[in-house]
């Protein structure tokens, strides 16, 4: 057991959210009880996710994608309702961390895919710092043997635009989540391929005319490790229990 704001402190001197200009608030979402003894960390802060976590016993739930954004207007009005009033029923703590979390350099979402890829990270790219970059520290032939161990390593059929098949991995770019607008400056990198989670329109014909591969490994399987590796290392820190829940998504 551990007094929240202890709980609170500590993250934030981890993430240093205060760094980050972030388009949803980083940290205490939702104020629940003062005690914290079980967290469940997730991916996204949903209903089923919640409900998931109440079954588990959790008081404290850290996610990557949390209750509250920009482009919101404020209205507590259907799902947020739903959400928020299972949460205040149950007295539960709500803590988010968006990019924060892309970005530290241990536990974070891009750090955590990069251990789980068995890739070296090398130095970081684009704006605040959240592009990867490194090398594979596996043989990776070529762009298909890049596809097939993505695909095992995420359980989940990359999205692909890969002009050269054959094209030799030797260096990689990355960056989780919705980060296809950071395949140009990744490409500037001189990278052989570029992993994020999503793709859209111009991804697919820089990547025709740059031959560099492009992979779209999924939003969620692409960061179901930061939020995972931040709630293990803060159950061992200060002592109190940790479950991860996988609200399975296709996105």
């Amino acid at each position: 057991m551990v007094e929240r704001t202890t709980l609170l402190a500590l993250c934030d001197g981890l993430l240093r959210p205060t760094q980050f200009k972030d388009y949803c608030p980083n940290g205490l979402q939702v104020e629940g009880q003062t005690q914290v003894h079980t967290i469940a960390s997730g991916v996204t802060a949903s209903f089923a996710f919640i409900e998931a976590a109440i079954d588990a016993g959790a008081d404290t739930l850290l996610v990557h994608h949390g209750l509250f954004w920009r482009n919101q207007t404020g209205a507590v009005t259907g799902w947020l309702k739903q959400r928020l009033a299972l949460l205040l029923a149950n007295d539960i703590n709500v803590l988010a961390y968006h990019l924060p979390l892309d970005a530290h350099p241990t536990l974070g979402n891009n750090a955590q895919l990069a251990a789980h890829l068995n890739f070296d990270i090398d130095t970081t790219f684009g704006e605040q710092g959240l592009g990867f970059v490194g090398k594979p520290k596996i043989t990776l032939e070529n762009s298909s043997a890049l596809e097939a161990w993505l695909e095992s390593r995420l359980g989940k059929t990359p999205v692909t635009v890969v002009p050269d098949p054959q094209r030799p991995i030797r260096r990689i770019a990355w960056c989780t989540g919705g980060a296809q607008h950071l395949f140009e400056e990744a490409i500037a990198q001189g990278v052989d391929a570029f992993i994020t989670g999503e793709i859209s329109e111009p991804q697919a014909h820089l990547a025709r005319e740059t031959g560099v591969g492009f992979f779209a490994c999924g939003h969620h399987a692409t960061e179901r490790y930061g939020a995972q590796a931040l709630g293990a290392h803060l159950a061992s820190t200060l002592g109190v229990t940790h479950t991860f829940i996988d609200i399975d998504n296709p996105a």
